[in-house]
This record gives structure tokens, C-alpha cells and sequence, in this order.
């Protein structure tokens, strides 16, 4: 049966499981739109196409699933380019659709036209870096490969994002909806290691003091379970990058924490003074997590590293043993392994001596900043207390998060690394809650990104999407009245700024307001507030004059 290509499309997004696309209509997309109005996808409507990229990206990252964005041709598709590429740096699997200008005008200036010929933008050139896959669909014969294609790259073993622009007489034309028996949808089946884990074992029953670096990988893997079990068999302590915060519960003797640069440095104390043995599970040691590639981290140590991803192994550092596998199947074969030889736990004697060192009252100087901090210590205090499992957490500022937000292994955490863009926050979280509809959901972020992309707050209002926005209000862009007072002689210029009347501003988007001044507030907001079913925009107030003292990267 011949049906359009528009109404294919839809098909096969829908085929995708796709459930959701977010986007703004323009003139050139309108026949998909039309098509998605009887469709099971439900279009979004955004307020910035940035926003619908980003959108699209919290909805990948809590599913684990493709997810989908569209906009218009020139304008439209160039405001996706900051949440592709982000999507990109994250390997999640976002499928962009944009339009095109008829192929019969290509090269005469139509109006928006973005093909690269007769002068006009190329937008396929500025997508070609940050897709998995790209392609003008100038025709529709080769419609099935192109499909097929994207498919690939969408749910392929190292996803990504893949933008399709269709012209607009193309998706008006016809083709038998047979194309779609044309696309192979790959299955899930388990990577296996590719190398014996014999090594790995031998070194757990040599060491006295391993440690496990878990970075996001374990999560991707579905191995927080596995990673957990292993650590409680066998009493190994277990450091997380920022992404894979929870992996293990924080908070709990075996967890040492976040290891990273904005952290409270107690993984990277225990490493760098106790560790004999360092197995690197999904952990890519970027600069974050390295402290700057410092070179205690590794020091006199037997290193280990597992990944999926072969161009991982040895890209940062050389390790003893590299296996490339999957990462929960490799785990379960090290752990029945070791359960056989019937090797005993190993001793917790430094470990619990470090831990209970860590809890001692800090120092003068790390107390006075921590006083100046203890809006923010509380709030995530409370937020680990009030939702200790099932919430969403999007934190476009991570300092904070890093050394105060104890995550349990139930929470998803999810920091704003990628390309680290401002104004990702809240429609990361407004896709995410789209997907997970029973989750609580946080957009943490300074008063700085909040302003990039605030708007979006009314896509939540528009669509019903229960929200808490909390933005850090100390009317300076933090991160660079830091770095100019601690590297440019305190020359500060274009980070600080004036904020709107945020309770005003709240008003007239017709959501709750709250304003922390004080930690009796926030015990007020947790206990009394309701931070499930309404959208809110919470607002803590921070002195601009105190920031974390630790140096970024020059």
C-alpha cells in the first residue's frame, strides 16, 4: 500500500518505540506534524529548539531508549546544534528530523534553505561532527537504507545521535509502506568479554586494599546490583565518578564517594594513601575524575579496566589487565569465580580508620567554607532524606551535588557533564518526567543558566509536567567570578548580573514560588511542600563572594 513519507516516518518512529518527540513546527516539517496528529507519538511543543534537543536527551538518558526531536529547516535545525552535540558527548540515542526546502528549488535561495548549494548553509556539514549518522533525503528509492541506517546508529553498541532532513516535497510523495520491512532493529543481546578474567581474579586475591572506580558504564550496563553485591562479598570500597553517583549507596562504609575535583576528596585520599589495586568499571578518568590526570591517583598500583568500549582500554592509562566486555557479564563471572576459590573478604581495618578520620569535625578553613555553604549541604541533605529513592535528579551545577548529595542506589542522578552546556537542566528534566511519569523530578542550576532557558518552564506548564526548579540565586556566573579571583587578580568583569523578582516571575508563569533563606525554610519546603504533583521554582539564596576553592584547569 502506498502511503507518504511523512505518514512513514511517523511509522517509524512509532516502530522505534518512540512515544514522545519534542519540537517547535515551521512550514517545511508540517506534513510529519499533520501526520502525528492521528499518530501514538505525542509532539511536545517546545518554546527553543535547543530546548527540544535537550528534552529529548533527559528522555534517552532515563530510558534508556531512542528518543526523538524536530524542527524546521535553517533556523530550527541550527538551534538544535548545542543539544545534539551534547547527546553526542553522552552516546544517547536521539533521533533529530528537520526540513528541508523542495529539491526543486535547491541552489535558488528559497527561504530557509539549508542544503549547501547555490551559497546557502550546509547543514548537514554542521551536523556531521556531532551525529552518528546524517543524511538529506533527496529521494525516496533509497528511503529503506537510509532508515536502516539510522537504525544502526541509533541502537547500535555505541549509540548516538542521527539527524534525517527530509525536503518538503519528499515528504509528500509516496512510497509503499513495505520500506519499513526494510530496517533491521538490532537486538540487545549481551556483549561478552573478550578476554579471560583469570588475570582479574588473580589480582583481587593478590591485593590487600582494592578499590573499584565505578564510572557510568556500570550504569549503561545495568550492573549497580552486581557492582554492590561484589563490594558487600568481598568488603572493597567503592569510588564513583560523577555520573555514576549511586551506584553504590553513598553514605554507607563501603561507599568512599564521588572522586573528583569539586568532591570532598575523601576517594581521593583513600586511593592515593591505601589502595594497592584500582579496577576501573565503565570509568572514562577525564579530567574531572582525575584530578587533573594527577599521578597519586595511580602511583605503586596494580590497575584494572573493564568497557564496552574497546577505544576506552589504555586511552588515559595503561592497565595491568584490560578487558572489553560487557560490564555486568564480566562481574558475575569474577564474582562466581572468586566464590569457588572461596576467597575471604577482605580486612576493613584501614578502611574503617579512614572513614572515621573523614567524619572527624574538618579543619578551620574547610569549616568556614562549608558554613558558607550550608544552604546548599542542607538542601541536599533533605532531598536525600525527603526522596530516598525513585527522584530524578538533573544538576546543571554538580560542585554542591559532588560533596554534599549522599545518592542512594534507588536515585538517578544525572549531571550536566557532555559538552557541560548551560540551560540544560529543566528540559532535560521536563523529557525525562515524560518517560518516568511517577518520579519526582529536580532541575538544579544557577540563576545564570536558569535564564537560558526558563522559558521551558512553560512547556511543563502547558503540558501538566510536575517540576521542581531550583536555582542557586547569587547574581553572578560562578564558575567565572571564581576562576578571576583566583587567576586573574580579582579583575572581574561579565560574570556578575541583575536576576528578576523570581516570586514575580513564578506568579506569571502561574507555578509555586519558594524562597530559602534559611535552613528552617528548607525543613518547611521538604515537610510541607508538595514536590511530586505541582511544578514549583525554588529559589536558594547563595553569597556571590564565596565559591568552593578549588582550581579549575587553566
Amino acid at each position: 500500500m502506498n502511503i507518504s513519507v511523512s505518514e512513514l516516518i511517523v511509522r517509524y518512529l512509532e516502530r522505534l518505540g518512540i512515544d514522545h518527540i519534542f519540537g517547535m513546527p515551521g512550514a517545511h516539517v508540517l506534513p510529519i506534524y499533520d501526520r502525528l496528529h492521528d499518530s501514538g507519538v505525542k509532539s511536545v511543543l517546545v518554546k527553543h529548539e535547543q530546548g527540544a534537543a535537550f528534552m529529548a536527551g533527559g528522555y534517552a538518558r532515563v530510558s534508556h531508549q531512542p528518543s526523538a526531536c524536530i524542527a524546521t529547516a535553517g533556523p530550527g535545525a541550527t538551534n538544535l546544534i548545542t543539544g545534539i552535540a551534547n547527546a553526542y558527548a553522552e552516546r544517547l540515542p536521539v533521533l533529530a528530523i528537520t526540513g528541508e526546502t523542495s529539491t526543486y528549488i535547491f541552489g535558488k535561495g528559497g527561504l530557509q534553505e539549508s542544503t549547501g548549494e547555490g551559497g546557502a548553509i550546509d547543514q548537514g556539514a554542521l551536523f556531521a561532527s556531532i551525529t552518528r549518522y546524517h543524511k538529506l533525503v533527496e529521494r525516496t528509492d533509497y528511503l529503506g537504507q537510509v532508515l536502516n541506517q539510522a537504525t544502526q546508529a541509533l541502537l547500535g553498541r555505541e549509540p548516538g545521535p542521527v539527524l534525517l532532513s527530509i525536503p518538503y516535497n519528499v515528504q509528500k510523495e509516496l512510497v509503499d509502506d513495505g520500506v519499513l520491512e526494510q530496517v533491521h532493529f538490532p537486538g540487545k543481546s549481551a556483549i561478552r568479554h573478550t578476554t579471560p578474567t583469570a588475570e582479574l581474579t588473580g589480582l583481587l586475591h593478590a591485593a590487600h586494599n582494592p578499590v573499584i572506580v565505578a564510572g557510568h558504564g556500570c550504569i549503561q550496563a545495568g550492573a549497580r546490583d552486581v557492582v554492590a553485591a561484589f563490594s558487600e562479598r568481598f568488603n572493597i570500597p567503592v569510588a564513583t565518578s560523577l555520573k555514576a553517583k549511586g551506584v553504590v549507596a553513598e553514605g554507607t562504609p563501603l561507599s568512599l564517594g564521588c572522586l573528583g575535583v569539586t568532591s570532598n576528596g575523601n576517594a581521593y585520599r583513600y586511593i592515593a594513601g591505601h589502595a594497592d589495586l584500582l579496577i576501573f568499571l565503565g570509568a572514562g578518568f577525564n579530567e574531572r575524575t582525575s584530578y587533573l590526570w594527577d599521578a597519586k591517583l595511580l602511583a605503586n598500583k596494580k590497575i584494572a579496566q573493564v568497557d564496552r568500549d574497546a577505544a576506552q582500554l589504555g586511552r588515559v592509562f595503561q592497565p595491568d589487565v584490560a578487558i572489553c566486555g560487557d560490564i555486568r557479564a564480566t562481574m558475575e563471572d569474577v564474582f562466581d569465580v572468586l566464590e569457588a576459590d572461596g576467597m575471604p573478604p577482605k580486612s576493613r581495618d584501614l578502611l574503617d580508620s579512614h572513614q572515621a578520620a573523614s567524619a572527624q569535625p574538618a579543619g578551620a578553613n574547610v569549616a568556614a567554607q562549608a558554613e558558607s555553604f550550608r544552604l546548599m549541604q542542607a538542601f541536599f541533605g533533605g532531598l536525600a532524606r525527603r526522596f530516598p529513592h525513585n527522584a530524578l535528579v538533573f544538576d546543571d551545577n554538580i560542585v554542591f551535588a559532588q560533596s554534599y548529595f549522599d545518592v542512594s542506589d534507588r536515585n538517578h542522578y544525572f549531571p550536566n557533564s557532555g559538552i557541560s552546556s548551560l540551560g540544560h537542566a529543566i528540559p532535560a528534566a521536563i523529557g525525562a518526567r515524560c518517560f518516568a511519569k511517577d518520579s519526582p523530578a529536580f532541575a538544579i542550576l544557577g540563576d545564570g543558566g536558569f535564564q537560558m532557558c526558563c522559558m521551558e518552564m512553560m512547556t511543563a506548564v502547558n503540558y501538566g509536567i510536575p517540576l521542581n526548579v531550583v536555582v542557586i540565586n547569587n547574581g553572578t556566573l560562578s564558575l567565572i567570578r571564581k576562576n578571576q579571583f583566583q587567576l586573574y587578580g580579582e579583575r572581574y568583569i561579565d560574570c556578575d548580573f541583575a536576576n528578576p523578582d523570581f516570586g514575580l516571575l513564578a506568579q506569571s508563569f502561574g507555578v509555586n514560588h519558594y524562597r530559602i533563606e534559611s535552613e528552617a525554610e528548607l525543613d518547611a519546603l521538604f515537610a510541607d511542600a508538595d514536590l511530586t504533583g505541582t511544578i514549583n521554582l525554588i529559589e536558594i539564596l547563595l553569597d556571590k563572594h564565596v565559591f568552593p576553592r578549588y582550581l579549575s584547569a587553566r
